[in-house]
């Protein structure tokens, strides 16, 4: 992680007590009450372009989320009023020589792999232009809310290359192959409506809505059991696209995972006795 001289900033707090970590100089972590994080794209002079830097910070955040058992559910959202994440930093790729375009690959997996990577849902808020590698970051969440002023898509075939952060692969699952190719190979842009009705994004709330109903949705999901969330999430991801003889094995070990925890004993209890759960998450 980047130390508090290195970053200029470090761990304190936002508004209303809300505890910061910033990861360099471009991505922050929020923690709210009631076991919610906001991982926050803080780039708003270049639209949240993910440069090699920046994918960087995206990546170790990403990690120490992951390693952290205090967080069951993350919101992903930006700082820009008009843009979620406009992709990759084109500006910085024409720079680029072939072999400092090579040695900048793994940092840009690493940041697209580490949000799809999160054991905990995740939740990406999007307005504005959420293009290429913007959208790629959104698709490597568990769940899309999108304001009305949202547009979507994967462009990269106009600029000669192909989606490189699980596009390909994250937009079939979603909304099937032929669509996939449809959009990926006509590069088009989405706007929030017609998104929504596709299957693109999962939730349109009006303009300017889109962080409010991701970390209310978020305060929801992480009041049920982390470990049974983890679980979930993992069966989920591990099983799709598998024959469902395979996919009843994967859900089996994960519900054996939950079944003798401390989650599962208080869950149980919490029910009989008609009160909220006090999760040991263990």
């Amino acid at each position: 992680m980047t130390s508090v001289a290195e970053s200029g900033n470090g761990t304190g707090h936002g508004p209303g007590g809300v505890r910061e970590e910033r990861f360099g100089e471009w991505v922050v972590v929020r923690r709210h009450g009631g076991r919610v994080a906001e991982l926050v794209l803080d780039r708003p002079r270049a639209m949240n372009a993910v440069s090699t830097e920046m994918a960087r910070q995206l990546g170790e955040a990403c990690v120490a989320l992951a390693a952290t058992r205090e967080v069951s559910a993350v919101v992903l959202s930006s700082t820009h009023e008009r843009a979620f994440c406009v992709g990759a930093d084109l500006k910085e790729r024409n720079s680029l020589t072939d072999a400092e375009l090579v040695r900048q690959r793994p940092y840009a997996r690493a940041a697209y792999g580490g949000v799809l990577a999160l054991p905990m849902p995740a939740i990406a808020a999007v307005h504005g232009f959420a293009l290429g590698g913007g959208y790629e970051l959104a698709l490597s969440c568990d769940l899309i809310v999108a304001d009305e002023t949202a547009v979507v898509g994967l462009p990269e075939v106009s600029v000669g290359v192909i989606p490189g952060g699980g596009g390909t692969q994250l937009l079939p699952r979603r909304v099937g192959a032929a669509r996939a190719a449809e959009l990926i190979f006509s590069a088009r842009r989405v706007a929030a409506a017609e998104a929504g009705e596709l299957g693109l994004v999962d939730q349109v709330v009006p303009a300017g809505t889109d962080r409010e109903a991701a970390l209310e949705l978020a305060g929801r999901i992480a009041a049920n059991s982390p470990i049974g969330l983890r679980a979930a999430k993992k069966a989920l991801r591990t099983g799709w696209g598998m024959d469902v003889t395979a996919a009843m094995e994967i859900e089996d070990a994960a519900w054996r995972t939950v079944a003798f925890s401390g989650d599962r004993a208080e869950g149980v209890a919490a029910f009989n006795e008609k009160r909220t759960p006090d999760w040991p998450g263990e």
